[in-house]
């Protein structure tokens, strides 16, 4: 079980830090296209060449680590991402960060070591094809339901001529994009286990390739909601979306089960709370901050700057990173969770 959490961790720390590195590559290159100089381009630039090595290299890490372990562990730790992008942008890109960003961090590394431990007793999973129906139209009827309330409120907004979109709108899409995100872990773990009871190995590739359209489905979705909404509704929603959607279809589709200890129980059902608290507070740590006490704000940005102060002081380099090294707190998060988007 160990081993696959540590796959996972490493997994979603090269697709997370490798999309970064990609975004930041890409900004001196112009669009992608399939014009020769265009890709000659792309993979002469180092760090989009690293980036991109270690986001395919995070996807194969996440497909070994689901072939060996239960998907209602493996979609859980994955969360813990942008808590290890977030330290890597702290150490290797110098970002600057609040003390709510520690504590999300500190929750998210909790609730891997409690999904850890609770989840030691599940063995292995069974595909249930009397749930697997049932599964498909819960889904189907879920996104029926809030393609319907998105429609209610579209067409409320244009009969009251609005010209921002609402809340619930950013909310529905996050939603949506992460119940896809959680399906592809799942239909993943689908092929591992169909191979292992004995069906055909070639439904292996076959659930890895729904699983890539149901990927790509979300990042549409995803999309939809950051092109005209706050990144932070947004993928707030689709982490914890995500999360939950792969713990119970895990259970209904997979066989996957709670542990019988309570102890492992109450363990398991901790570390699921504390990663989505984790990943909440790390995608809205600032606009939390803007919202407590003006008296512990002042505490807690002294406390910061006395820590920046340390570091500058302590740091043997001659001069500053250059601009172009360092990526700033508040476009952190919309780098990860938007698709790479070229400048010329």
């Amino acid at each position: 079980m160990w081993e696959s959490i540590c796959l996972t961790l490493m997994a979603t720390a090269g697709n997370n830090i490798g999309k970064v590195l990609q975004k930041k590559g890409t900004v001196i290159l112009p669009p992608l296209s399939f014009k020769l100089k265009v890709i000659s381009a792309y993979i002469s630039n180092k760090l989009w060449v690293v980036g991109f090595l270690m986001d395919i290299s995070g996807a194969i890490l996440m497909l070994r680590a689901l072939s060996q372990a239960p998907v209602s562990v493996i979609q859980p730790v994955s969360g813990c991402g942008l808590a290890i992008l977030c330290v890597f942008s702290h150490f290797y890109l110098k970002e600057v960060m609040n003390a709510l960003d520690w504590v999300g961090i500190a929750l998210a590394g909790a609730g891997t070591i409690g999904v850890g431990f609770g989840g030691e007793e599940q063995n292995g999973s069974i595909v249930s094809l009397v749930h697997l129906p049932l599964m498909g139209f819960s889904v189907a009827l879920l996104f029926a339901l809030l393609d319907t309330w998105l429609r209610i409120y579209k067409r409320r907004r244009q009969d009251q001529e609005l010209m921002h979109s609402e809340v619930i709108e950013e909310i529905i899409f996050g939603l949506e994009s992460g119940i896809l995100f959680g399906m592809a872990s799942v239909i993943s773990k689908m092929g591992f286990v169909f191979s292992e009871q004995g069906f055909s190995k070639i439904m292996v590739p076959i659930c890895i390739s729904i699983s890539i359209c149901c990927s790509a489905t979300g990042f549409v979705y995803q999309t939809r909601g950051l092109k005209h909404g706050r990144a932070i509704v947004v993928s707030t929603c689709a982490a914890v979306a995500s999360i939950v959607t792969g713990v119970l279809a895990g259970m209904l589709a997979l066989g996957e089960h709670m542990p019988t200890s309570p102890v492992a129980r109450v363990t398991l059902l901790l570390g699921w709370l504390f990663i989505i608290l984790g990943v909440i507070l790390l995608v809205s740590s600032t606009r939390l901050m803007a919202l407590l006490p003006r008296p512990i704000r002042r505490h807690l940005r002294s406390n910061l700057e006395k820590n920046q102060n340390l570091r500058r002081s302590g740091s043997v380099r001659a001069k500053d990173p250059s601009p172009s090294a360092v990526i700033q707190a508040s476009t952190l998060h919309h780098l990860v969770t938007s698709p790479a988007k070229e400048k010329a």
